[in-house]
Order: C-alpha cells, then sequence, then structure tokens
C-alpha cells in the first residue's frame, strides 16, 4: 500500500511539475522588425497581442514572454521586449532565449 501512495504520488508530482507562464510567439519573426519603420500595427500583426505593456524612459513598451518550468530540467524560456516612440514606432527591442538551438534571430 504504501508502495502504490509513492508512485502515486511521484506520478502526481511529475504530471503538474510544469508551469508555463505568459503565451507563446513566433520567434522566427523577431529578425523582420527594423528600427525606425516598424509600427506598432505591424509588431500587432506579427505578434499579437503583448502579454505585458509599460513604459521605460517614457517610452511605451510592449512584451511578449513565454517562460516554460519544469520540475526537472532546465526552464525553457524568451521574451522580447519592444520600445516605441511617441508615434508608435519601434526604436529598440531586445530579445532573449534559453533555447540555444533557437539561437538569435536571422537578418
Amino acid at each position: 500500500m504504501a508502495a502504490l501512495t509513492l508512485l502515486l504520488f511521484v506520478a502526481a508530482l511529475g504530471l503538474g511539475g510544469c508551469a508555463t507562464i505568459g503565451r507563446d510567439f513566433p520567434a522566427a519573426r523577431v529578425g523582420d522588425i527594423r528600427l525606425q519603420q516598424t509600427t506598432q500595427e505591424e509588431i500587432h500583426a506579427m505578434f499579437g497581442e503583448p502579454w505585458r505593456v509599460g513604459v521605460e524612459d517614457g517610452q511605451r513598451t510592449w512584451t511578449f514572454a513565454r517562460y516554460r518550468y519544469k520540475l526537472f530540467g532546465q526552464p525553457n524560456t524568451r521574451d522580447l521586449v519592444v520600445r516605441f516612440n511617441d508615434q508608435g514606432i519601434v526604436v529598440s527591442y531586445t530579445f532573449n532565449t534559453t533555447d540555444l538551438e533557437e539561437g538569435l534571430p536571422r537578418r
């Protein structure tokens, strides 16, 4: 009986040992962003609704992020922060990922 209880506990832990935060987004499209050219509307068309919005140094920011955590193993994360000027044009962006195979977007 104790062995069965332990087995059920380990199985439940394994099944419930993952968590995803944020929303997935097409990281391959990051290379399509052009500074001082791409508009807020184009970013929305490429990546959908931002997961978070904010302000950094007076500029509007949109964050697209997906974080996957496992009970065992390394997390798999990616995030994109896009900064816009007052006219809604991209002035800078930052993309980070823990997926070394995915790597950086190509231009």
